[in-house]
């Protein structure tokens, strides 16, 4: 099997790659992103180009299947740039896979694509996708959802996979999470347990996480099983909130209206001090929680590290500031894929 991945060098990219060489079946990777390492290696090469304005049928003719995993997050400030990647380009990553002739996409959604709900007990993947309209990057995850929906009427014969993972945590992903999120002047030495006394105790700022390797082996079982069509949820157990937070770094949980969270993020994004603007937090309180059993029961999958242990873990990759070696999760810059 030929697997062609968009938004190779990031976060769930490097995962994957890692996962697929592994994988027998699978004999050759080509890795596509707009910056690319310098040489490949076994089963695997680079190619570089922009989803959003390169032509990809010639890449993509002759390959089984497409990973879709390029997505911006960066410049939060210049939302027309990201749509053209993350909802244009994605559309048309799909359209190049059909004219290409490959038989199978598998496209990275996220929890953000799914409509405000409670958390007091998790979804299926049958909930509304209509995304938190405050959060950009939950209104693209929504919009590429109904590309795909109209992508799958036009081609019924293709096979197409949507996975909406949790929070995705690994080391490796330390400087570019640090980059995205916090911004590259943020002291990095300060993201220690030790250093951090209190965690907010907000309602409804419940989260779920996942490692990028238990990720990426959902992303390489949906590859290589035919049967397997439709959305998958993907998170580990347990859900983080204030008092599991607390216990986990060692920390006192306080109270903190949602309201003074939220003003904060948007004068220090507005103000051009950080890079996450306020909709990250509504998306934070608003999504509901996953109901990963679909997975588990028909994909087999089940994650080899708790939520805790995958967020301790990121935690030392941003304090030291670490990465797997590729462009988008080394180089300073304003984004990168996914």
């Amino acid at each position: 099997m030929r697997v062609a991945i968009t938004g190779a060098t990031g976060n769930v990219g490097t995962a994957l790659i890692k996962a697929l060489k592994a994988e027998p079946e699978v004999t050759e990777i080509l890795g596509i992103a707009r910056r690319t390492p310098a040489a490949g290696a076994s089963k695997l090469r680079y190619a570089t180009a922009d989803i959003a304005v390169d032509d990809l049928v010639p890449l993509l003719s002759g390959y089984d299947a497409v990973v879709n995993l390029a997505w911006m997050i960066q410049p939060s400030h210049d939302e027309a740039r990201t749509f053209a990647t993350n909802v244009h380009g994605s559309a048309l990553v799909f359209e190049a896979a059909a004219r290409a002739g490959v038989k199978t996409i598998v496209h990275a959604s996220s929890v953000g694509a799914y409509s405000p709900g409670s958390k007091d007990t998790a979804v299926n993947e049958n909930y509304p996708t209509g995304g938190i309209q405050t959060s950009f990057y939950s209104r693209h995850k929504a919009a590429v959802e109904r590309e795909l929906d109209r992508f799958e009427r036009a081609h019924p014969q293709i096979r197409v996979v949507r996975l909406r993972p949790a929070l995705i945590f690994q080391r490796q992903a330390g400087n570019e999470i640090r980059r995205l999120f916090m911004g590259r002047f943020f002291p990095a030495a300060l993201v220690n347990p030790k250093l951090i006394p209190i965690v907010p105790r907000t309602p409804g700022l419940v989260l779920q996480g996942v490692h990028a390797e238990d990720v990426a082996d959902a992303y390489r079982r949906v590859i290589l099983d035919p049967s397997a069509r439709g959305a998958y949820n993907i998170a580990a157990e347990p859900s983080l909130d204030a008092d599991a937070l607390g216990r986990l770094l060692d920390a006192k949980p306080v109270d903190v209206p949602p309201q003074l969270l939220r003003r904060a993020l948007a004068l220090s994004w507005r103000a051009r001090l950080q890079p996450s603007p306020e909709g990250w937090i509504d998306m934070a309180l608003q999504s509901p929680l996953l109901d990963s059993s679909r997975a588990r029961d028909e994909l087999g999958w089940t994650p080899t590290h708790d939520a805790g242990e995958a967020l301790l873990e990121v935690l030392g990759g941003i304090r030291d500031r670490a990465t797997a070696g590729t462009p988008a999760l080394d180089e300073p810059g304003a984004y990168v894929e996914r």
